[in-house]
C-alpha cells in the first residue's frame, strides 16, 4: 500500500498514518482466518481522533464534531463482528478530515488555499460538495462555515495518502479474499443517521434504512433477505430513501463478479441518549437486530457463491 503498509499488530491490522497524530493509524482492520463467514463490516465515519491542529481549525469543534460523526456506530459494529466473526474495518480518522465516502474528486475545490488546481479548472463540482459535504466538509446547516481558514494542497494530499487511498486498499483486499474463499463476498458499509420523520401520516418513523444504489450493487436476493428478516425483528425499515449508498459502494460494489455491497444507516435515537451523544441500554437490542441480520445476510452470500462455483465447474 505504497507508503503506508498495511502491518500486523495484537488484535487485528493498522494501516494508514493520521496527518497530524504522530504513530496514529487511520484504521484498524480485523479478521479471522480462515473466514467464518464472507462479510466485512465497514465504518468510515465514527473516527474520533483529532489532530491537535484540526480541532484548532474548526469554529465550533465540540458541535461540528457530533454531527459529522456516525456516533459510536463502530460500537454497534464491533459487537455484531464479534459475535458473527464478520471482519471489520473501521477507520480512526474523523470524517470532519476526510470523508471515506466520497470520491476524491468530490471536492469543493474553493476551499483550497489556491483555489480550483490547473487541470480542473471548469469541472462540475458535485452535488455533495457544493451542500458542504464533499471529501472535505465544508459547511453543516444551522452553523455555516466550519473552517477558521482555507486547506493547505499539501494537507490535503496528505489526508489522501495517509487515510483514504489505504482505507480503500484495505476494502478491495478484503473483499478479494472472502470472494476467493467463498466464491462471493458482501461489503456492509455501516453508518448512523439522525432520527427521520414518519413516512406518513400515523406510521413510525425508520430505525433502519437499507442502500443498494437502487438495485446497482448487490444481488436482489440479498435485500429480500434483509427486509424478511428486519420485518420478522418488527424492526421499521426502509430502502434507499433518504440514504441510497455512496462513493464506498460504487468503487467496491460489483455484482456480476461475486462482491457485493449494501449500506446500512441506524437511527442514532435507537442506541444513544437524547443528545445523540452517548450509548444507553438499548444499544444492546440493536446489536441483537444486527447480528441476526448480518447471519441472515451471510447465508445468503455463501448461497451466492456457491451458486457461482457450480456454475465456473460445469462450464
Amino acid at each position: 500500500m505504497g507508503d503506508n503498509p498495511i502491518t500486523r499488530e495484537s488484535g487485528g491490522f493498522r494501516g494508514g498514518a493520521i496527518p497530524g497524530c504522530a504513530g496514529q493509524p487511520a484504521f484498524t482492520l480485523t479478521s479471522h482466518e480462515p473466514s467464518p463467514i464472507p462479510v466485512l463490516l465497514a465504518v468510515p465515519h465514527a473516527g474520533r481522533l483529532y489532530p491537535p491542529a484540526l480541532i484548532g481549525q474548526l469554529r465550533n469543534p465540540g458541535e461540528a464534531s457530533l454531527r459529522l460523526e456516525d456516533r459510536y456506530v463502530d460500537l454497534l459494529a464491533s459487537a455484531v463482528a464479534r459475535e458473527t466473526g464478520a471482519a471489520l474495518l473501521i477507520a480512526h480518522a474523523p470524517r470532519a478530515m476526510i470523508d471515506l465516502n466520497r470520491a476524491p474528486d468530490e471536492m469543493d475545490w474553493d476551499m483550497l488555499r489556491l483555489g480550483t488546481p490547473p487541470g480542473r479548472q471548469g469541472e462540475r463540482v458535485s452535488r455533495r460538495a457544493r451542500s458542504g459535504l464533499g471529501l472535505v466538509p465544508r459547511r453543516l446547516a444551522g452553523m455555516g462555515e466550519l473552517w477558521r481558514s482555507r486547506l493547505d494542497e499539501a494537507e490535503l494530499e496528505a489526508r489522501l495518502e495517509g487515510v483514504h487511498r489505504p482505507y480503500h486498499e484495505a476494502i478491495s483486499g478484503s473483499l478479494s479474499a472472502l470472494r476467493t474463499r467463498w466464491g462471493a463476498a458482501l461489503l456492509v458499509d455501516m453508518h448512523s443517521m439522525p432520527p427521520l420523520g414518519p413516512r406518513g401520516p400515523g406510521e413510525p418513523a425508520p430505525e433502519i434504512v437499507l442502500g443498494d444504489r437502487f438495485g446497482a450493487t448487490c444481488d436482489g436476493a440479498l435485500c429480500a433477505a434483509a427486509f424478511d428478516e428486519l420485518n420478522r425483528q418488527r424492526r421499521i425499515a426502509t430502502h434507499n430513501r433518504p440514504y441510497a449508498g455512496g462513493y464506498v459502494l460504487d468503487r467496491h460494489a460489483a455484482p456480476g463478479r461475486g462482491i457485493h455491497a449494501v449500506q446500512v444507516e441506524v437511527c442514532r435515537s435507537t442506541y444513544l441518549d437524547r443528545r445523540l451523544a452517548e450509548p444507553v441500554e438499548a444499544m444492546a437490542a440493536m446489536v441483537t437486530s444486527l447480528v441476526a441480520l448480518v447471519r441472515r445476510l451471510a447465508a445468503e452470500t455463501a448461497a451466492l457463491g456457491r451458486g457461482a462455483q457450480l456454475a465456473q465447474a460445469a462450464e
